[in-house]
């Protein structure tokens, strides 16, 4: 995988701020309950998966809170953690399947069958199942990654599960049922860029109460597409998207004891068109807000 199983991912020290882009319209009034915080990270057990999403061993949502300001919609102004390193031009240097963006590490205790690698984690009631199809540039079937000749590995997720959450205040218990299904290509030494595509989907239905102490249930579910991303790939410089497109959405659907269902959606679309500047384009609930952003590493700029 192109991520380790269950690995909290570092993040930034500070939420996108209304100075950087105007998505905090998107939240609540003040003082108000904070439904939107559901979009700050991805369903529980997603970082075990492929996706576009930057999401973390946080585990399931908390549910949501009185605050003041609005909630949402997480790191670097996009939801589910925010997008994911490779996708932002941070996915490191160098050639061949082990190193740089959309890199594969497979763990040497998995197990070979029917001519694929597949790999079994558990963590906190969790498990991670992972499927390994790698080929060389010719097509050949390869039982194990070879660091210069393996050109072509999909990998095939799935989290299934229960896990909870007890610490922030909250007490919640998730069922998770999440997967994701992506193919690179260009991963051989001699390869000068990588073509991306995948899909997932993620599923968190959780019961427990929120950090005020109140009962509530919510289902929780994203959806995401990588659609012909294709990004260089060099040994001493750092590269980034350059063609390609990521859609991402979020739909979370929340009971609090003594209230009628709330429905929050969000979509999120990424396109990169050779420049180093991606559009964003940004729907919330109905609201549509058109974005860029600067790449490396950039946040998304709203007007």
């Amino acid at each position: 995988m192109s991520r380790t199983i269950f690995r909290t991912m570092a993040v930034g020290t500070a939420l996108v701020s209304a100075t950087a882009c105007s998505l905090d319209g998107f939240g609540g009034p003040r003082d108000t309950m904070q439904f939107d915080t559901a979009f700050e990270s991805a369903p529980a057990g997603m970082d075990a998966a492929s996706s576009s999403f930057a999401a973390d061993a946080e585990g399931a949502w908390g549910g949501p809170r009185r605050g003041r300001g609005p909630g949402g919609p997480g790191m670097m102004g996009l939801m589910g953690g925010g997008l994911g390193a490779e996708f932002m031009g941070d996915g490191g240097m160098g050639r061949g399947a082990g190193r740089g963006p959309f890199r594969v590490q497979i763990d040497a205790n998995c197990a070979v069958a029917g001519g694929n690698v597949t790999c079994v984690r558990t963590s906190n009631g969790l498990t991670a199942t992972t499927i390994y199809t790698l080929q060389n540039a010719a097509g050949a079937t390869q039982t194990a990654l070879d660091t210069i000749t393996t050109n072509t590995v999909r990998t095939r997720t799935t989290v299934t599960g229960t896990t909870t959450r007890g610490r922030d205040g909250a007490s919640v218990t998730a069922t998770v049922n999440n997967s994701s299904d992506r193919t690179v290509t260009g991963l051989a030494a001699t390869s000068t860029q990588r073509t991306v595509n995948g899909t997932s989907a993620g599923s968190e239905n959780t019961t427990g109460t929120n950090r005020d102490g109140q009962a509530f249930t919510s289902a929780r579910v994203s959806f995401d597409t990588t659609a012909g991303l294709i990004i260089p790939v060099s040994a001493t410089t750092q590269t980034y998207p350059t063609a390609g497109k990521v859609i991402r959405r979020m739909k979370v659907t929340t009971t609090v004891a003594g209230s009628t269902a709330t429905v929050r959606e969000r979509r999120e679309e990424v396109a990169y068109d050779g420049s180093a500047t991606a559009k964003v384009t940004i729907t919330a609930d109905g609201t549509t807000k058109n974005c860029t952003m600067a790449l490396p590493r950039g946040r998304p700029n709203c007007g």
